[in-house]
């Protein structure tokens, strides 16, 4: 009994969570940033299409 009761008290500590550490975002790369303004100007350019064709109406 003398040697399980120091076990008893240790072994939560042992068995605790360590605490939430959020993750840190990456920064933006050169790359993404060119796909995300071709999208933009895609983005665009089909608006301009759909006016376009609606307007023709």
């Amino acid at each position: 009994m003398r040697l399980l009761l120091p076990f008893l008290i240790l072994v939560p500590g042992i068995a605790l969570a360590a605490t939430f550490e959020p993750p840190t975002p990456a920064a933006q790369t050169a790359t993404a940033e060119v796909w995300f303004a071709v999208a933009a100007g895609c983005f665009v350019a089909a608006l301009a299409a759909v006016q376009w064709m609606v307007q023709r109406r």
